[in-house]
């Protein structure tokens, strides 16, 4: 089997991190990128060149048969062994297994020592605890304390920790990454199109618990029947000519209500699988929507990773989602090519793409740099979700408003004509998030908060507040702060970050932006602020926390 060639960097990238490093190296290759044809490669040299024993770990068993398919391809004679009650098979001694983790993971000492464990979707190893990934690992370090781990992954962070790579973690460091854009432009991926779905649900009321909205509360929200049939009768709309649509849904109440509508309203058949429908039964169905006999197939929970199905042309999210990853896999079941569809629609219903951004380049909730500008926008024309930069739709032609401080105004413009001309503009603030900010090219330089306000979609301003600063940059903060919380003023950067994403803040409403011709940047000078949260420690504060199960509410969370 001849490797892509950025398949075979990636081999290469995880020889040399292994004889130059001590640590674990982690590859980021995109969902239907070619994960497998990586991990084949690293066992069969690790076990013909380097007479090695490798295990592959991985949680489903549809990720097992794909391994254990591309080694048969690679690899006719290489003894191959599986472990996982799903496959019914229980074989621990050939120089590769290929194992399902919840099957394997008190088995350490059973399967003897292995040189290399290699971690097929590694996003779901847990950063801390003693989960069965962590604790099979712990076990295997055991029975050889040499062990090297090699985690391949589409998507290499977690909603509640961030990027799996850290130095305390079981994986060390990114040694090779591929983007979703780089494949799509070498024709390895199939290009996509998106657009926001009309009926949409609001989610203003909905709470966060552990970083992910409730999920009883998300179907509450998504289940009425205006929405569901209108998402329906849009589908429908916007697939007469598509030919594989995969739909997720928030429920599975949700799901079966969609598979009625679709039946009953639109005399379509749409299959429905959860994590309860007969093996038999959900076979059956996914056997016929691979094979192109049913057109739609609605989910729960269930087709996010490991499922393969290339002729799907379309992707319904009619699922609101706080995670990245889970929104990338959703979106990533759309990305593999085949001869029969030119591209994959991608129809969103719960708002995802606007809120984490193009899915080549996901907003992590990190402490990194962004560029001020919204990610992406939606055309009020056709709902297509574009780039924010575009002034007409590439899609309808429809010509959006032009931004802050270019273009023809419909109003007389109150910029100053002149260099000593100073004008204050006041702006609704829609959304607000908070980041630590360094100093970029001076390590040494103390850290601020930078707060950044989102006008409308493609209007961003931020301002810079500095608790960890001496003299008029601290006294600022300190004002700051009293001005918007009752809790006591933070001492650091990090501290002050975590209080405002707990909801300790109040709101900002709108800002005044002070602008001067010739200066580089606009400067926010003033603020209506919404009314400040009780502080935690008194009777009222507690009871509001304890109304917002996981301290935020939906409007609160940094996008």
């Amino acid at each position: 089997m001849q490797l892509r060639p950025y398949q075979r960097e990636a081999v290469e990238a995880v020889y040399q991190h292994l004889r130059t490093r001590d640590d674990n190296p982690c590859v980021v290759i995109p969902t239907a990128g070619g994960k497998t044809p990586v991990m084949a490669t690293i066992c069969c040299d690790a076990v013909t060149l380097w007479n090695g024993r490798v295990l592959i770990l991985a949680h489903v068993k549809e990720l097992l048969e794909q391994a254990l398919e591309k080694l048969r391809i690679m690899a006719p004679d290489l003894p191959v062994g599986i472990y996982s009650a799903g496959l019914n098979r229980r074989e621990l001694r050939s120089p590769i297994t290929i194992a399902g983790v919840q099957s394997i993971y008190q088995r350490a000492c059973d399967l003897g020592p292995v040189n290399l464990i290699i971690v097929d979707e590694a996003h779901m190893i847990p950063a801390e605890g003693d989960g069965m990934y962590r604790t099979f690992i712990s076990d295997a370090k055991i029975v050889n304390p040499e062990v090297r781990i090699i985690g391949l992954t589409a998507t290499p962070f977690r909603l509640k920790t961030g990027m799996i790579c850290a130095p305390d973690n079981i994986l060390n460091h990114v040694c090779y990454e591929v983007s979703v854009r780089d494949l799509i432009a070498q024709k390895y991926l199939c290009p996509l199109r998106t657009k926001a779905g009309v009926a949409r649900a609001d989610m203003n009321t909905l709470h966060v618990r552990g970083g992910e909205f409730i999920p009883s509360e998300v179907e509450d929200v998504m289940d009425t029947v205006d929405l569901v049939h209108g998402a329906c009768a849009e589908i429908i709309e916007q697939t007469a000519d598509r030919r594989s649509v995969l739909i997720f849904t928030s429920g599975v109440r949700h799901g079966q209500h969609i598979a009625d509508v679709l039946r009953q309203r639109h005399a379509v058949e749409c299959g429905f699988v959860e994590g309860n429908t007969p093996t038999r039964e959900r076979d059956a169905l996914l056997d016929r929507f691979k094979a192109g006999e049913l057109k739609y197939l609605a989910n729960v929970n269930v087709l996010t990773t490991g499922f393969d199905a290339p002729g799907i042309d379309c992707v319904a999210m009619l699922r609101p989602t706080l995670s990245p990853g889970l929104y990338y896999q959703m979106v990533g079941r759309g990305f593999r090519l085949h001869p029969k569809k030119s591209d994959c629609l991608v129809l969103d219903f719960g708002g995802n793409i606007l809120r984490h951004g193009p899915v080549d380049d996901l907003l992590i909730d990190e402490p990194i740099e962004r560029n001020g500008k919204a990610p992406m926008k939606e055309c009020p024309g056709c709902q297509a979700i574009i780039s924010a930069g575009y002034l007409t739709c590439p899609e309808c032609g429809y010509e959006f408003p032009p931004p802050a401080r270019s273009g023809h105004d419909a109003e007389a413009t109150s910029e100053g004509i002149l260099s000593d001309q100073v004008t204050h503009s006041v702006y609704e603030v829609t959304d607000v998030w908070y980041e630590v900010h360094h100093k970029r090219g001076d390590p040494d330089a103390p850290p601020s908060m930078r707060v950044y306000y989102q006008c409308g979609f493609a209007t961003t301003f931020s301002e810079w507040v500095c608790f960890e600063h001496s003299g008029y940059p601290r006294r600022k903060a300190e004002q700051w702060w009293v001005e918007r919380s009752n809790e006591p003023i933070p001492a650091t950067v990090e501290e002050a970050v975590d209080i405002v994403r707990c909801g300790d803040l109040a709101p900002t409403l709108s800002i005044t932006i002070r602008r001067k011709p010739g200066s580089k940047y606009d400067e926010v000078v003033g603020h209506v602020l919404g009314p400040k949260a009780p502080r935690i420690d008194t009777e009222e504060g507690a009871a509001q926390h304890a109304s917002l199960p996981g301290g935020l509410s939906e409007s609160e969370v940094p996008f």
